[in-house]
């Protein structure tokens, strides 16, 4: 996926689904799921068990236009896996090594950072936005303090976002949320679908 066009249809779709699991078959499902319920992006962890086999299968089931991407991308050789496993953009908890090998691979990057010196770099390293993480410590006041110097870095607040937070942030001028548990919940686990699907729906008509 293009850098520009990732970044204008996650402004667009504004939500980015978080899949972090304990069992690499019912994450698949959920992935499936959140994609089959309207979700556009969707990262699968690579600290899910059999992480990229979930993202080949995905791939695979959802076709090369899909949103998947790949998360807790942290070396090198974890970008060029996610990469080799059909993810189109990685996510990354901070600034690592990852973020350039991921744009050396012509991937966009959501890279982690939290303060003003982390976010210059991550932009300064090649990331395509900034993954404000974990967004719960300072909040949207947080955001907006960040806002005010940087107008020009893409936020994507990530960490505590329920659907009212969501709403907060984007009001503030995230581009876009990165939701996990508040939205997934146990699924990856293996918990219901049918919980799932009535979540999806309450965060894509909230937002």
């Amino acid at each position: 996926m293009k850098e520009q066009i990732f970044l204008e249809t996650l402004t667009e779709r504004r939500l980015l689904a978080i899949v972090r699991g304990t069992d690499a078959d019912a994450a698949l499902r959920t992935v499936i799921t959140l994609a089959e319920g309207g979700v556009e992006f969707i990262e699968v962890s690579l600290v899910t068990p059999d992480a990229l086999r979930v993202i080949r299968d995905a791939r695979q089931a959802l076709g090369e236009s899909a949103g998947l991407g790949a998360g807790t991308v942290v070396t090198a050789d974890d970008a060029r896996a996610a990469a080799d496993a059909g993810a189109s953009y990685l996510v990354t908890p901070a600034v690592s090594e990852a973020v350039r090998t991921g744009r050396d691979l012509g991937l966009p990057v959501l890279a982690g950072a939290l303060t003003p010196t982390e976010a210059v770099t991550a932009l300064g390293e090649g990331a395509t936005a900034v993954k404000l993480f974990p967004a719960s410590l300072g909040g949207v006041r947080h955001l907006r303090a960040l806002r005010d110097p940087f107008p020009h870095i893409p936020f994507v607040p990530v960490g505590g976002v329920g659907v009212a937070e969501a709403r907060d942030y984007l009001a503030a001028d995230a581009v876009a949320v990165g939701v996990g548990s508040p939205l997934v919940g146990d699924a990856a686990a293996g918990g219901s679908l049918d919980a799932l699907r009535e979540r999806i729906k309450s965060f894509l008509d909230a937002l």
